[in-house]
């Protein structure tokens, strides 16, 4: 008789009702004062001068040469600019903003433990959402209050559901609520098997300080082409509009499990390494990777002894 494991249940919760995940890791910031917007306008990849409250966006900080020092995403809560980002990357955004924002009226404010973080994942989760009396645009990074459990706390619209931004001595206070709502505790497993079906690249997983965002497929969703300069800006550019990346994140299908670390090659050339890896209960064994343009969409790749892996166009699903 076949019995459901753990992370087949919490894969179909997230594919079907709304998981919670509990994402308080992340780090977190905060920055006030009339200078904030045009500080990060110059250090970010995207047109920060254009968002108006309740409205966010995803970004990059570069460096100089336009490699990923980070990704964050950036929410207007007209009193304040909220920022969080992957816990790896979290000391170097604040030391870029601790030490460019002189000349700036911006005050940085450390938030990483004082807000929790809870992600929603599923189609269920804006009926949660709307039970609590609030209704979430449908673009991604739109936010706006919410009273949970009579506790306040900021819905984001994402790609997979809602998060939740609240202060982190809440927590339980805000976890009773959504469970009372209908929100059934998941694991990071199940989640990180969407991310990949999604082909959505984590920052100190998939993409580090070698990475140029274009490479990433981060172009449409990071980074702007129409706003002022910022840190790095001349590379990205310049691979915009006259290069070709060397290499591009792909997707990788394979018979068998493939592992994190695993390189790949082509032809006896090494030509990309898996980054991320999960089984997909929809697909199958699945993976991320930077690979060389030498392997384009199609190709059939070595992914270990006697594993064939075939690189494929993102997102699967």
């Amino acid at each position: 008789m076949s019995t459901t494991t753990s992370f087949e249940q919490d894969y179909r919760v997230a594919g079907e009702a709304v998981g919670l995940l509990d994402r308080s890791e992340r780090g977190k910031l905060a920055l006030t004062g009339q200078g904030a917007k045009e500080f990060l306008q110059g250090q970010l990849t995207q047109d920060i001068l254009a968002l108006a409250p309740g409205h966010g966006v995803y970004a990059a900080f570069l460096t100089a040469k336009g490699k990923m020092l980070g990704d964050l995403r950036v929410l207007d809560a007209g009193d304040e600019i909220l920022l969080d980002t992957e816990r790896v990357a979290l000391q170097t955004l604040f030391n870029m903003i601790h030490r460019y924002r002189l000349g700036y009226d911006v005050e940085l404010h450390k938030r990483t433990l004082e807000s929790g973080l809870y992600s929603l994942v599923g189609p269920l989760a804006d009926e949660l959402i709307a039970g609590a009396g609030t209704t979430l645009a449908a673009t991604e990074h739109d936010h706006a209050p919410v009273s949970l459990g009579g506790v306040s706390a900021r819905a984001i619209r994402t790609d997979l559901g809602v998060d939740l931004l609240f202060a982190s001595e809440h927590g339980t206070v805000v976890r009773d609520a959504l469970l009372a709502g209908g929100a059934e505790p998941i694991g990071e497993e199940a989640a990180e098997t969407l991310r990949i079906e999604r082909g959505r690249p984590r920052y100190g997983v998939d993409l580090d300080e070698s990475v140029i965002p274009q490479e990433a497929g981060l172009n449409e969703r990071a980074v702007s082409f129409t706003k002022g300069c910022y840190v790095g800006q001349e590379t990205v550019a310049r691979l915009y509009y006259k290069g070709k990346p060397n290499r591009q994140l792909r997707g990788l299908r394979a018979p068998e499990p493939i592992a994190p670390g695993t390189e790949l090659s082509l032809e006896g050339r090494v030509v990309g390494t898996v980054t991320s890896a999960a089984v997909s209960p929809r697909l199958g064994p699945i993976g991320l990777a930077l690979v060389r343009r030498e392997a384009p969409v199609g190709s059939t790749v070595a992914a270990g002894p006697g594993v064939e892996a075939v690189v494929s166009e993102l997102p699967f699903l």
